[in-house]
């Protein structure tokens, strides 16, 4: 079973002030483009760096291929979800901060203020996206098809989607 962690940092919503739909929108994306069977596991916390550490090294030792975060990746003081990931992760990989931020600009002028970073630790892939749900389902669509590859390529858990690009073997 494919084990996926969707992460939520928002103070206001951890707090119970609003509704997170910003966790239920990636849970949305996944299941509309993963067809073999996987389990969420769901974290809504704060905008806390040592939280937000916390929390991914957890979903890495409970052996999650893929922890997409939502949230965090702003400019402003309380915006620390990139540095957070920078401390868990054992390589960056720029390409998806880059496509995203790059294809966001088709929406909005300000998508060059997202900081939104991808890495890898052990055999998990960690995505940060943005906090709206909008930019989310926009962002997922970008880069999608590389993360299931991606995944295989550090040895986590099959990811099964009609729109993953994987490279033909010789």
């Amino acid at each position: 079973m494919v084990k996926i962690g969707i992460i939520t940092m928002s103070d206001r919503a951890s707090k119970g002030i609003y509704e997170d739909k910003s966790g239920k929108e990636i849970e949305k994306f996944l299941n509309e483009n993963i067809t073999n069977e996987f389990e969420t596991i769901y974290r809504l916390i704060p905008d806390d760096f040592d939280t937000i550490i916390s929390t991914l090294n957890e979903l890495v030792n409970l052996k999650c291929s893929l922890i997409l975060t939502t949230g965090g990746t702003g400019p402003t003081k309380r915006d620390v979800t990139p540095e957070a990931t920078r401390k868990v992760i054992e390589k960056e990989l720029p390409g998806f901060g880059e496509l995203m931020r790059m294809h966001s600009l088709k929406y909005v002028p300000t998508s060059i203020l997202a900081r939104g970073i991808a890495g890898v630790v052990k055999n998990t892939f960690i995505l940060n996206l943005p906090g709206s749900p909008k930019a989310i389902k926009e962002n997922l669509e970008a880069v999608w098809a590389a993360i299931p590859y991606a995944i295989d390529l550090i040895g986590g858990d099959y990811i099964q989607s009609p729109s993953a690009f994987r490279p033909k073997k010789n």
